[in-house]
């Protein structure tokens, strides 16, 4: 199946955006983002899947069915501390789901509807499970698009990348400010005094799916073990859990620069140049096979527009994810 590169009306768009003059720093962005996800939204067609991982891990993913059966699906997948209830997940798989495209919002091990089912938490290099869910939605579907959003970007790029054999039904793959060294963003996150919030808000999620963990899984984690930042409890809890030798090991192993090279299918990222936490510099040096798309004014899942979208609000992201999925499927041949 040969796919074309993204075309010039998307790189148009994907540099156009322009903040809300309230809005206009990374900081305030990412907050505004964050915390007002926007209006309510519900399924009625919504259908739950019990994903079995490993022996002692579950995962829930939500499927909205298909109206369209000629298009490709789309997989969302949600950043540290998220679930398929965040706010973005929600909306853009309702405006997917407005145009007619089938939707998994995945959950990864330990998150939202799947606290309690896994005996250990997902973290940054989660690819085998990402494969697990690939291989479940492709038994349904025969083509398969993927948005990995903040640190699921960065699973989606270490899964793509690492050698394993992907199957031919993915079509294409877009990474939102994927913190692609791991080291780096942990580290922003856990020291500056321009991210004590960020931090604060993150540990808050990170604490009630570890919460969930110890009521269902008592041995699983270590009571005496405390942690205040994002590296300490990749310190304490992700990197000897994940069978990796100390933080630096985690970091270097799961870290997504080191795959994106190696990437054969047709695979974007979008990231700010403003994102608090996912430095530009971290970018650089990536193959020219992947498309970089870094407008300067965003923060970090952000995106909040001066002007409405098309959709008739403000997310410039949700219009943005849209636009790449409709041009990779018109860019698809012999389907």
């Amino acid at each position: 199946m040969a796919i074309k590169r993204i075309s010039r009306a998307f790189k148009d768009i994907s540099l156009s955006f322009t903040p809300h003059p309230i809005l206009s720093g990374g900081i305030i962005q990412t907050i505004f983002g964050s915390q007002f996800p926007g209006k309510s939204i519900s399924f009625q067609n919504k259908i739950t899947h019990i994903l079995d991982l490993d022996d002692s891990a579950k995962s829930i993913a939500y499927e909205i069915p298909a109206k369209d059966k000629m298009k490709p699906v789309v997989l969302l997948a949600h950043g540290m501390g998220g679930c398929s209830e965040s706010g973005y997940i929600k909306r853009i798989a309702g405006k997917l789901g407005s145009w007619g495209y089938g939707v998994f919002m995945i959950n990864h091990r330990g998150s939202g509807p799947g606290m309690g089912l896994s005996s250990s938490l997902w973290n940054g290099g989660s690819s085998d499970d990402l494969s697990k869910m690939v291989t479940f939605i492709l038994k349904k579907y025969p083509y398969l698009i993927l948005i990995g959003f903040s640190l699921s970007g960065n699973i989606l790029l270490k899964y793509l990348g690492e050698g394993r054999s992907i199957p031919s039904g993915v079509i294409g793959a877009l990474a939102v400010n994927p913190p692609i060294d791991l080291k780096v963003a942990s580290g922003i996150l856990s020291t500056s005094p321009s991210c004590w919030l960020f931090n604060r808000y993150y540990m808050k999620l990170i604490r009630n799916q570890t919460r969930a963990l110890k009521n269902n899984f008592p041995n699983s984690l270590d009571p005496n073990v405390k942690f205040s930042t994002i590296w300490d409890f990749d310190v304490s809890y992700t990197a000897p859990v994940g069978g990796y030798d100390n933080v630096d090991d985690y970091y270097d192993a799961c870290s997504g620069k080191k795959f994106v090279n190696r990437i054969e299918i047709p695979t974007d990222i979008l990231c700010s140049l403003d994102d608090p936490f996912v430095p530009p510099d971290i970018f650089r040096g990536l193959s020219k096979k992947i498309n970089i798309y870094q407008p300067k004014r965003g923060g970090h899942l952000g995106y909040i527009s001066s002007k409405r979208t098309p959709f008739g609000d403000y997310r410039w992201m949700d219009y943005v994810v849209l636009e790449w999925i409709k041009d990779m499927h018109k860019n698809i041949t012999s389907l």
